[in-house]
């Protein structure tokens, strides 16, 4: 068996052998890293950056963020449980923290430490869209897109390796070539495509959660309005980015709010918070 082979063979047996189940999907996703790998890292990258920027303490909207994620985090756990997926938190330590930053933003690290930064206040435009923000931050570290991100990653670097090899008797200029096609390819049909899969799935698990948790889900739809109005229609071609697009994800959203709100009823919850 040649090297080439060797690369292919090897990339099919870590696929089969490092695979995790999603508890919202039932479908197995990559794991080549595990959570007990990554959960400290990310923990200690966490803790890394609150050191180094300004944390909101004692306001009225850092009690919310906590608040809201403390929500969202049970909804979680009533979901997974009621799924059999008991326990499968045990080694999530939540964290919610606000940063006083004008950037347009939140973010979840794997294993459920999160950032607000002030800057995306004022389009949530209440605690309604805050927990529409939070359950989407939330469903990243349940669905362990972290992990699968990671994952993909390294079977990318692998691929290149098998280019670099399969191409190792043309000359640089060719071989150049070569990587530069596969860099492209691997990028816009792989992993960009790789990431919006897990925008929209976020979405979905998203704003479940938030219903359950007693928040209306109409107000994801809202809320993605004002993210629209506010990036002026300054945005890559969908099929460049790492996010669908606003239109698709306000679509999507409004289609999703109804069977969220269907979800929520199989946990006792029939009205919502404004």
């Amino acid at each position: 068996m040649n090297i080439k082979n060797k690369l292919i063979a090897l990339s099919t047996v870590l696929l089969f052998l490092s695979c995790a189940t999603n508890p919202f999907t039932g479908k197995k996703t990559m794991a080549l890293v595990s959570n007990a790998q990554l959960f400290p890292t990310a923990f200690a990258q966490y803790d890394q950056f609150l050191s180094e920027n300004k944390v909101v303490k004692g306001t009225a909207d850092a009690e919310m963020i906590t608040r809201v994620g403390q929500r969202i985090a049970v909804a979680a756990e009533r979901y997974l449980n009621a799924n059999g997926y008991e326990g499968y938190l045990k080694d999530y330590q939540w964290e919610y923290n606000l940063v006083n930053d004008k950037t347009v933003n939140a973010w979840c690290m794997p294993g459920g430490k999160i950032v607000f930064y002030t800057g995306i206040l004022p389009i949530a435009d209440g605690e309604t869209g805050v927990a529409a923000i939070m359950g989407h931050e939330v469903a990243h570290a349940l669905a362990n897109h972290g992990q699968q991100r990671m994952s993909a990653g390294m079977l990318q670097q692998v691929g290149a390796v098998g280019v670099a090899v399969a191409t190792g008797n043309q000359s640089s200029e060719e071989q150049a070539m070569w990587m530069q096609a596969y860099g492209a390819a691997s990028t816009v049909g792989g992993m960009l495509p790789f990431s919006r899969a897990h925008e929209t799935e976020a979405d979905k698990i998203g704003v479940y959660l938030m219903a359950i948790a007693g928040y209306n889900p109409d107000e994801a739809a809202e809320l993605w309005k004002r993210m629209k109005a506010n990036s002026g229609g300054q945005a890559p071609p969908e099929f460049m980015s790492t996010h669908p697009s606003n239109d698709s994800r306000i679509e999507n959203l409004t289609k999703l709010a109804p069977k969220a709100k269907e979800e929520a009823k199989k946990f006792g919850v029939t009205s919502f918070r404004e």
